[in-house]
């Protein structure tokens, strides 16, 4: 609203209008203002206002407006009273101005609080901005901190991340590198654990070749001693056949001495060989008609039926085979002058009668003859000149016979069966059972193992405590296990009490080697296909040692298990479903 405005109203109602004019302006910058001007001029014709009124009006505005409005309104008055001074063309005297001086004066203690305030205010507003400073910087600091803690952490992420790579490829390293060590640790185990069962085993072996060497040493030193005594004994017999000799050449007719020589030689070698002719007769009769019967004897004697007629007979036998062995072994030095098919017939007479004598109980006086004998089969007999010549020829050539080294087979197989027989020397013995090896490769050889009733004489050597022969024992055995027509005569003369009760000694015992299993397994699965022999193997109990075995046994030795199946089969043990599933466990 104009200053026009403001005076249009009457001269009269200015008064009365005052306060009504104040209270509708609701600005209330612009209501003091308006007050001042309708308080007018004082040196103007207008009437007076009530000074009072206007008075107490303007204090109580100001008292209620803020102090930036006071300020405000200050200004204006000043401005107003130039406008005014140049509209109406008169001045306006401010120290006669009614109510300015209060109003300035007021007003200057109004701006002195407003600049006290303002100057507080500052330094709070100082004192802030330092504070903010101060928490921007922090602020930065502490996002230049986590800018690094980002980046530290980023690369610490990428780093662990590595770390924890190479640590899962380590620990993967590591393990197969423990797996390797733990298999060769179990290895190792079980190699030890094989080198110690071997080392007591060889320990045991050696203390029992110690007390064998002990025994040996005091046969040898026996054996010395009987040589020793055989030598006196035989240098006093040439003394004196030399004398009787000399006697009968002294009592005979002067004759000259090279026609007795002629006719000496003449009338001795045939003489010989008519006698040994006439002996191998009879000795070929009497190993054919009544010293090979001991088959018969010996199932007799398994059996407990044969009578006491013919024990005594046996016992007669035996004594004249006892008497007649001592003589065969020193007529065995005769054998290089006397013709070789004759050899046969001695050697067979002999094998017989130490047949004979191995059913009974050999007496200790042939301990001696028996290795003497035994010596000489094994290494052949090598002699100079004629034994019964008087004179000792420097030009007689030297003349040799061989036994266990003949190339004759009958005559090489029987020495070998005589020094199984009668020889204890482990390399003589191990030398005999390769030779019986070869020699059954052949169907002569299965023959005369037939003819000559040879199992007796290999199972005698089927024994635990002598390992180093079982294995060739038992190679011999196969042999005879090989499809032929001596497989069923052979398993026949296998079915008896001695037999099986030699295998279950073997099976009890813990210490076969897993090969000495396989061949022995191999024989009894032969012999479980007879249906007889299903008795034997519950007599002896082996079908219970065959069951424990194929439990216990590592399903790695196939070729064992499979003929433990087939043994358990054939006795009606274990069905076919068995075999199968132990094949399929071994592959």
């Amino acid at each position: 609203m104009s200053c026009d405005a403001l005076w249009a109203y009457s001269p009269d109602s200015r008064l009365s209008r005052v306060p009504a004019f104040t209270a509708s302006c609701k600005n209330p910058p612009f209501r003091l203002i308006s007050t001042f001007v309708l308080l007018g001029n004082p040196n103007s014709s207008s009437p007076s206002r009530p000074r009072p009124l206007a008075e107490n009006l303007l204090y109580g505005f100001i008292q209620k407006l803020p102090l930036s409005y006071c300020v405000r309104v200050y200004d204006f008055t000043k401005s107003l009273a130039y406008l005014w001074e140049k509209k109406f063309k008169f001045s306006i005297n401010c120290d006669n101005f009614m109510g300015f001086k209060a109003i300035s004066t007021f007003f200057f203690f109004l701006i002195q609080r407003e600049s006290s305030a303002q100057q507080e205010y500052a330094l709070q507003l100082q004192k802030r901005e330092h504070l903010l400073t101060e928490r921007e910087a922090l602020l930065f600091r502490h996002e230049a901190a986590l800018a690094k803690i980002r980046g530290v952490e980023e690369e610490v992420h990428t780093k662990f991340g590595i770390i924890k790579e190479q640590h899962e490829a380590e620990v993967k390293q590591l393990t197969e590198a423990l797996r390797e060590i733990t298999k060769e640790n179990r290895r190792l185990k079980s190699s030890f654990d094989t080198l110690k069962e071997m080392n007591d085993s060889l320990r045991k072996q050696l203390s029992d070749v110690t007390e064998l060497n002990k025994k040996l040493e005091g046969q040898a030193r026996k054996v010395q001693a009987r040589l020793e005594n055989l030598q006196r004994k035989h240098e006093f017999l040439m003394v004196r056949k030399s004398k009787d000799i000399c006697q009968v050449v002294q009592q005979s007719k002067p004759v000259k001495q090279k026609k007795v020589m002629v006719t000496s030689k003449i009338a001795k070698l045939p003489l010989n060989s008519q006698v040994y002719e006439l002996l191998t007769l009879l000795m070929d009769w009497i190993s054919d008609q009544h010293l090979s019967k001991i088959k018969i004897q010996e199932e007799r004697e398994d059996t407990h039926k044969f009578m006491a007629t013919q024990t005594s007979k046996k016992s007669c036998t035996q004594e004249r085979c006892m008497k007649l062995l001592p003589i065969a072994t020193e007529q065995l030095q005769w054998m290089p002058f006397v013709n070789p098919k004759l050899h046969m017939s001695v050697i067979k007479f002999i094998y017989w009668s130490i047949r004979q004598l191995d059913t009974g109980i050999q007496h200790a006086t042939m301990t001696s003859t028996m290795r003497r004998l035994g010596e000489d089969i094994f290494k052949g007999i090598v002699s100079k000149g004629n034994p019964h010549s008087s004179e000792q020829s420097t030009e007689s050539k030297s003349k040799s016979a061989a036994f266990f080294k003949s190339s004759c087979m009958p005559l090489r197989f029987l020495s070998t069966l005589i020094v199984l027989k009668t020889v204890t020397q482990v390399d003589y013995l191990a030398q005999a059972f390769d030779s019986l090896r070869i020699d059954l490769k052949t169907d002569e050889g299965k023959s005369l193992f037939l003819e000559y009733q040879c199992v007796p004489v290999v199972l005698s050597h089927l024994k635990v405590s002598s390992r180093g022969l079982l294995s060739s024992a038992l190679d011999g055995l196969l042999q005879m296990t090989t499809e032929s027509g001596s497989l069923q005569p052979f398993l026949e003369a296998c079915s008896n009490e001695s037999f099986f009760r030699a295998c279950s000694i073997l099976l009890r015992s813990s210490k076969l080697d897993v090969q000495i299993l396989e061949k022995l397994c191999v024989i009894l699965q032969k012999l479980s296909r007879i249906k007889s022999n299903k008795k034997m193997f519950e007599l002896f109990t082996l079908h219970q040692m065959i069951q424990e075995l194929h439990r216990t046994t590592n399903p790695d030795h196939a070729f064992l298990c499979i003929n433990l199946n087939s043994i358990l089969l054939n006795l009606g043990l274990s069905r076919s479903t068995s075999l199968t599933s132990s094949l399929s466990t071994s592959q």
